[in-house]
This record gives C-alpha cells, sequence and structure tokens, in this order.
C-alpha cells in the first residue's frame, strides 16, 4: 500500500485527479478499524491530515453561517467559538470516541464515510449543511440531504474532495442526544439532533443509526408546526410532547443487527426527541 501525504489542498487535488480510485482519509478512524479487519484493502492512500487549508473555520461577514473545514477535528468543536454556535454540533463531537478520537477525526470523515451512526450527520442534516467540494478544475455545492445516498455511500465523484461543510447560523435552541451499549467511546445504537428556529418558526430533527442513512423527520417537524406558533410559543404542550416522539418512532427506519433490535431503536428515539423537546422547552 502506498501513502501520499500531501502538504497544501493543491497539491492534494492534483493527485486525487491523478489516482481518482485512491483511498482518501482525513483521521483515518474509521479506514484503520475496517483495515484491521480486513473488511478493506486500499491499495492507494492520500491522507489530508497535513493539509491545513481544511483544518480550520470561518465565519460569514454578515455572520449568517460558518464553514467548518473537512480535517477540523472534533476536538476543536468541543468548547469556545463553535461551540456557542452550534450547541449540538458540540455535543455531537464530544461523545466521539475517546480523545485520541477526537484528535483526528472530522466532519468531513464522517461525510466520507457516510455510516448512518455518524455522531456529526444527524446535527449536518438538522442543520442543512451544504457540503462543499473540490476538483483539480473546479467545485460544487451540494445539500447534505442530497450528499447522503445510502449505507456507506455518498454522491462523492472520482477526483472529488470534501474541503468543508456550511452550517447556517440559527436562532433558537438546538441539541444532541444518542444512546449506545455503554456510557462512552461507542458508536451510536440511536441519535437524534433537534434545532428550534424561532425566526422562521421551524423545528427541524434528524435521527442517526435508525435507517440506511440518516432519516430527517419532515412530516413530525410539519405536524408540530401545525400545532404550535413557535415564533410565539416558548413551550411545547406534554400531550404534544409526548405525540411527537410517537410520531418520530413512526417516521424512523431501524434493523435488528448486533448493536440492537428495531423495537428498542424506534423507542430509543421517541425517548430521546421528546427529551430533546422538553428541554427545548426551558430556554
Amino acid at each position: 500500500m502506498t501513502v501520499l501525504v500531501p502538504l497544501t489542498l493543491k497539491e492534494a487535488l492534483i493527485a486525487t485527479s491523478a489516482n481518482p480510485s485512491a483511498q482518501i482519509i482525513q483521521g483515518g478512524t474509521d479506514l484503520m478499524v475496517e483495515i484491521n479487519f480486513n473488511h478493506r484493502k486500499p491499495t492507494d492512500v492520500i491522507a489530508l491530515r497535513r493539509v491545513n487549508e481544511i483544518r480550520g473555520y470561518k465565519i460569514s461577514d454578515d455572520r449568517s453561517s460558518v464553514t467548518v473545514g473537512a480535517g477540523l477535528p472534533y476536538q476543536a468543536m468541543e468548547h469556545g467559538e463553535l461551540a456557542e454556535l452550534f450547541p449540538a454540533l458540540a455535543q455531537a463531537a464530544r461523545t466521539v470516541g475517546s480523545p485520541q478520537i477526537r484528535a483526528a477525526g472530522s466532519i468531513g470523515g464522517n461525510l466520507g464515510t457516510c455510516s448512518p451512526a455518524g455522531d456529526a450527520l444527524p446535527v449536518l442534516s438538522a442543520l442543512n449543511a451544504i457540503v462543499n467540494l473540490n476538483t483539480a478544475t473546479g467545485s460544487r455545492e451540494i445539500s447534505v440531504h442530497d450528499f447522503m445516498v445510502g449505507v456507506k455511500r455518498n454522491a462523492r465523484q472520482p477526483g472529488e474532495i470534501i474541503v468543508s461543510t456550511t452550517l447556517p447560523i440559527i436562532n433558537g435552541w438546538q441539541g444532541y442526544a444518542k444512546v449506545g451499549v455503554r456510557n462512552a467511546m461507542v458508536i451510536s445504537v440511536a441519535s437524534c439532533c433537534l434545532v428550534v428556529d424561532r425566526i422562521a418558526g421551524a423545528i427541524a430533527v434528524s435521527l442517526g443509526a435508525v435507517g440506511p442513512t440518516i432519516v430527517r423527520c419532515r412530516e413530525t417537524e410539519a405536524w408540530l408546526a401545525s400545532q404550535v406558533d413557535l415564533k410565539k410559543v416558548a413551550t411545547v404542550a406534554p400531550n404534544l410532547i409526548k405525540e411527537f416522539g410517537d410520531r418520530i418512532a413512526s417516521e424512523s427506519k431501524p434493523i435488528d443487527d448486533h448493536r440492537s433490535t428495531a423495537a428498542y431503536r424506534r423507542h430509543a428515539v421517541a425517548t430521546l426527541s421528546r427529551r430533546l423537546l422538553m428541554r427545548a422547552n426551558t430556554q
């Protein structure tokens, strides 16, 4: 196996153009597990860990959005300015593996792997993130909803590199929660991100690990918006919170596997979504 370690984005794009089938990695935290279990045997690897151009973030001039570099490690999202702007992203980042994994793993890696259990992905879905991709000759933007196409499948084309994601700054409460087989360093059995947009009077809910890709619960979102004016009403009645969780569970598409049963996953996302909505009530 050959490993190329470019030092600039231009070098990385040239290398990817010359070898479109090469495996691109950020921190390599997912790939190394698959290699260790003989699930993957890449012959060529392009490692982006030392490309500093994609390891930062930038707030737009009008402070309406933030573009987060694909290589920015989760460790940098746990506290500070990004955590204040995107509390749900900070909460998700804190649940990712060990400190060593959080120092290496990134949103770009989560998007590249596109596992439905990826912790950052429900947050990106609930925030309607835009994925930014570059090639040696151009660039394009794609909605995260269109980018995630199936279990560990995405819309990245040969020769493209995920360089960043753009997240809108939302005026309202947001949170993330997950359950696993233990309290820490665990892959999600089920996860949920909830974002309340007080300006638009809208709510967004996305689920992880309960479908072939991230599940955006648009039917439940529309139902709650029809029941409560989120621009004016600060709280949601208990009976609506109960039905909210039931509706969320019905939109999930879980399966039985070695980590959990479909029935437990439905119960989990109903409970997680209710808890998040109750927390939003107090803000």
